[in-house]
């Protein structure tokens, strides 16, 4: 049975993306990383892990005194349940639409343009194959 996985708001993925970079970690831990985002309060941190855990995004290890709290969304299947939702949502399904957005803000290097024809090169490759 697949469960359903909710898009994070922002505040729960600044949680995820902690818990990603760093691994399992007790809510002071994340507490501590957020803030050097920005000030938040340590129960704040805590009422937002609870949240997250009552809503399958995290699960808790509570065999030690401090408990820890794991990601249950991988960052891969987050980027893509956000990706898909802005391409819906902000450019009418299009990926090209998004593509050409992303890479005319003049922001892309040199070594990332190269990666992307890389990739879209293989991309080809593997269709010329089928």
């Amino acid at each position: 049975m697949s469960r359903k996985v909710r898009k994070p708001t922002d505040a729960e993925l600044e949680i995820l993306q902690i818990l990603w970079e760093k691994g399992p970690g007790t809510v002071r831990l994340v507490n501590d990383e957020l803030n050097r985002i920005r000030k938040i309060g340590y129960t704040t941190t805590l009422k937002m892990m609870q949240i997250m855990l009552d809503k399958g995004m995290l699960s808790r290890n509570e065999e030690q005194r401090s408990h820890r709290y794991s990601a249950l969304l991988t960052e891969k299947e987050t980027q893509n349940l956000l990706l898909n939702k802005l391409v819906t949502s902000a450019f009418g399904g299009s990926a090209l639409k998004l593509v050409v957005s992303a890479l005319g803000t003049g922001k892309t290097s040199k070594t990332e343009l190269a990666k992307i024809k890389d990739f879209i090169d293989a991309i080809e490759s593997r269709q010329g194959d089928e």
